[in-house]
């Protein structure tokens, strides 16, 4: 069983600028992920050609099941509005993260974080980019209970803030909502962490221990897939990681096998 972990940049490759649907179904298609966690995914947005960015992420893995949970509507960085409840927005330009599986699913779960009290600077990459001063952003974290070879598993897609301590808060919440769901668990995203952080806040095993940012040389572990501790053992063993180059985004994948 393959999870995969992406932060897509809204399927903006750094080379041009662009969003071409074509490049992001080879990017995801190069995974060959069966549980794929991204982040940083537009509906409907016009920088983003109005596509469905987690759609197109799968029917290029020929997933079944996938899920697209919005954490606001409107354009990130400019005006929006958060979503308050189980309401994706259909309709408007959203964005917030997508959950695509192989393996049917159960039950889903929707569980949103608010954003931090303040701004904080933030590295903008590409043409016009730089250190700026933001506002943070609702969060949310989307759960699906799966059921696969290995029997039902519960895994969790999330992008956490980028104000430092809020993330923190942010992903003791987010291991708080999912001890309500069956183990084992598995958590999926950018974390905006570090490894020894993550790891330490959440409780939770690292099944990937490898630097994902910047792409061209990656330096730090910002993406991460932790197992809940206390229920490892109920899982296969890791049998492969990697984080391959991609024709787009600032953020490599983070790809383990479990087999």
């Amino acid at each position: 069983m393959r999870l995969a972990t992406f932060n897509l940049l809204h399927g903006r490759s750094l080379t041009d600028g662009l969003v071409d649907p074509d490049r992001l179904t080879a990017a995801v298609t190069a995974l060959d992920a069966d549980i794929l966690a991204l982040q940083e995914v537009d509906r409907d947005q016009t920088r983003s050609g109005n596509l469905d960015l987690t759609a197109i992420a799968a029917r290029a893995l020929g997933a079944p099941e996938h899920r697209f949970a919005a954490a606001l509507v409107g354009t990130p960085g400019e005006q929006f509005r958060p979503l308050r409840h189980d309401d994706d927005g259909h309709g408007e330009p959203c964005y917030g993260i997508g959950l695509v599986t192989r393996h049917p699913v159960h039950t889903w779960q929707v569980t949103r974080l608010k954003p931090a009290p303040v701004r904080s600077p933030v590295y903008v990459p590409g043409p016009g980019g730089g250190l700026i001063l933001l506002e943070d952003e609702p969060r949310v974290v989307l759960a699906a209970v799966l059921d696969t070879p290995h029997g039902d598993i519960t895994v969790a897609a999330t992008h956490l803030s980028f104000v430092p301590g809020w993330n923190a808060h942010q992903l003791r919440q987010t291991v708080r909502a999912l001890r309500a769901l069956p183990a084992p668990r598995i958590l999926l995203g950018d974390l905006n962490l570090p490894a020894g952080p993550a790891r330490l806040i959440s409780g939770w095993t690292p099944l990937a221990r490898r630097p994902t940012y910047p792409t061209a040389r990656p330096r730090v572990q910002l993406d991460h897939i932790l197992a809940d501790r206390h229920h490892r053992h109920r899982l296969p063993p890791v049998t492969a990681v990697t984080t391959p180059a991609s024709t787009i985004s600032d953020h490599r994948p983070l790809v383990v096998d479990l087999g």
